[in-house]
């Protein structure tokens, strides 16, 4: 029943731009095959080759793209004339950031990734035209026509041109579709080439399009409007941003203190942003892979270009790499306007990587360097909270809370978390109070209607207030399968045995590895008169990871063949 902070998910593209990346199996004359056939061509192949192209694809897997560069290039090394095994070197020493990529790419004529690794090379040498011509080349299809119109405008502008790279934009900043992000490019293209009141104008428009800008989009923004002589606006636009992520609060002094600082310097830096705004895109759509080549690119250009390693950290850590993740985050400078950010996310990889003290010694840090924010102790109280070291959580989140002015409807999450730590720690009247004011501040959140909805049940309290609340958190949530198991508690606790076990069975479906709905659903059961089944899923129960208490429960049940008192609805 506990509440989870996830990720969102989303369907994966099947994108033309990098579809020759997605090669896995090595071809005929380097894959071991059952077949006869396939066999006389192994024969021919080098010593080694196979061993060294299924570590290098082992490595791969497992995020350590060096050693995967190492045994991939051997590999290549030893049958230079197998396009596959140069298009897999190339994908290790990509993902890499070896040299030896641009060095292979020039052997991949029909990859899409190896032109822009060229295209890259092009541009960090001047020759913005042979760029220009390798963008050209790049596919119209799918996302790709939102990438490749910027890339060939920001080649036309290194190249010079910025009437032709205005111009190039023009008929996607008059179509509807993804206008707003045409619109910013065209509109930082215009700033960089002294077209100031075209440039206003296209930053107009990105701001009608785009109306809840997002990090990056608003320190643009901003810093046009601060350097327009509009400081107030630019000021404005930055302080909306806490109410798109409550963790960006803690950069607006960072990110003031940089207004007036050009987001854009130069084309390269552009090429930089149309990579890194087909990354977000890309990882939106949950195609991770991809959008890290992207980044990759986007950091040859342009190292310090923090948001860029923000984003390719969280795309890492989604894959269970973390310690890729910190690797990258640690080479962001203490001068970026955006390091109090990146400095929350390592001490949450740190203390991710087993290095707990280590993390709350710099959370402890960033509470004295931020005064104003309760970011850090909040972070703190979540890893403690994990720890199931309740009290000291409870204690962290006390902090947190001292440290809000005025309690806005985003901050129902911290009066939360302290309530669950209060409820642990068997203080239940605060822990009311808590639940109580974040559905104050936000009235509808489904996890606190459902932790005091389920808190009460599990008491036998207030069950058919409780059983209300519940239903509005499952309305909101109707695959949730701890708010489904808590609803099956509820009508359980009432006595409603049919009606709970039609709903802790849908409970089990969904999160079918969970002690608790498991012995819940045994509980169901055994008041249903089920009593073989019920000892059935009582042992299952048991399998599956209980705590100490709920395993000392589950034995008992099992030893007296009886759940327990069922207390009556109200």
């Amino acid at each position: 029943m506990q509440h989870a902070r996830t990720a969102r998910r989303s369907v994966l593209l099947a994108l033309t731009l990098l579809s020759a990346c997605a090669a896995s199996h090595p071809s005929p004359e380097t894959a071991t095959s059952e077949t006869a056939t396939s066999k006389t061509a192994t024969e021919a192949v080098p010593n080694g080759v196979i061993g060294d192209y299924l570590a290098g694809r082992y490595a791969l897997s497992e995020g350590d793209s060096q050693t995967a560069a190492n045994d991939l290039l051997k590999a290549s090394g030893l049958n230079p004339s197998d396009p596959e095994l140069t298009l897999q070197a190339f994908i290790a020493t990509l993902q890499a950031d070896r040299p030896e990529a641009a060095k292979l790419a020039r052997r991949l004529p029909d990859s899409q990734v190896a032109q822009l690794v060229l295209a890259d090379v092009d541009i960090k040498a001047g020759r913005w035209q042979a760029a220009e011509s390798r963008f050209h080349g790049l596919p119209r299809q799918g996302l790709t026509q939102l990438l490749q119109p910027l890339l060939v405008a920001w080649a036309q502008q290194g190249d010079g041109r910025t009437d032709t790279a205005l111009s190039t934009l023009r008929p996607y900043v008059e179509n509807p579709r993804f206008r707003g992000i045409f619109a910013l490019h065209a509109a930082m293209i215009a700033d960089l080439g002294g077209r100031n009141d075209e440039a206003a104008k296209l930053y107009r428009t990105t701001q009608t399009d785009l109306a809840q800008p997002n990090l990056r989009m608003a320190q643009i923004l901003a810093s046009w409007e601060a350097r327009s002589g509009q400081p107030a606006e630019a000021q404005r636009i930055l302080a909306s941003l806490p109410g798109v992520s409550p963790e960006l609060a803690i950069a607006l002094p960072g990110l003031m203190a940089n207004v007036t600082k050009r987001p854009v310097a130069r084309a390269s830096d552009g090429i930089a942003e149309a990579y890194f705004t087909f990354a977000a895109l890309l990882q939106s759509q949950d195609a991770n892979d991809f959008a890290l080549v992207m980044l990759r690119l986007a950091l040859d250009l342009r190292p310090d270009f923090a948001a860029a390693r923000l984003l390719a950290a969280d795309i890492e850590q989604s894959e269970h790499h973390p310690e890729l993740a910190l690797r990258r985050l640690n080479e962001v400078p203490s001068t970026d306007p955006i390091i109090a950010i990146v400095q929350l996310r390592r001490a949450a990889l740190t203390d991710r990587l087993g290095r707990s003290d280590d993390a709350m010694r710099e959370l402890e840090r960033l509470a004295r360097q931020y005064p104003d924010s309760p970011l850090p102790d909040e972070q703190r109280g979540d890893i403690l909270r994990s720890k199931q070291r309740f009290p000291d959580a409870g204690a962290a989140y006390d902090r947190a809370i001292a440290r809000l002015s005025r309690p806005a409807a985003q901050d129902w999450v911290l009066f939360y978390d302290r309530g669950v730590s209060e409820e642990r720690s068997h203080a239940w009247p605060k822990a009311k109070a808590d639940f109580e004011h974040a559905l104050e501040l936000s009235p509808d959140q489904p996890y606190v209607l459902n932790y005091l909805g389920y808190s009460w049940a599990d008491m036998g309290h207030h069950l058919t207030e409780a059983r209300q609340m519940i239903q509005r958190a499952a309305e909101k949530r109707p695959n949730d399968g701890a708010i489904t198991d808590s609803l099956g508690w509820v009508m359980y606790r009432q006595g409603d045995a049919k009606e709970a076990v039609s709903t802790l069975e849908r409970a089990v479906e969904l999160e079918p590895e969970d002690s608790t709905i498991n012995a819940h659903l045994g509980d169901a059961y055994w008041a249903a008169g089920r009593k073989i089944e019920a000892q059935y899923q009582w042992r299952r129960a048991l399998t599956l990871n209980p705590t100490k208490d709920d395993a000392a429960r589950l034995e008992a049940k099992l030893n007296t063949g009886h759940p327990g008192t069922v207390a009556s609805g109200q």
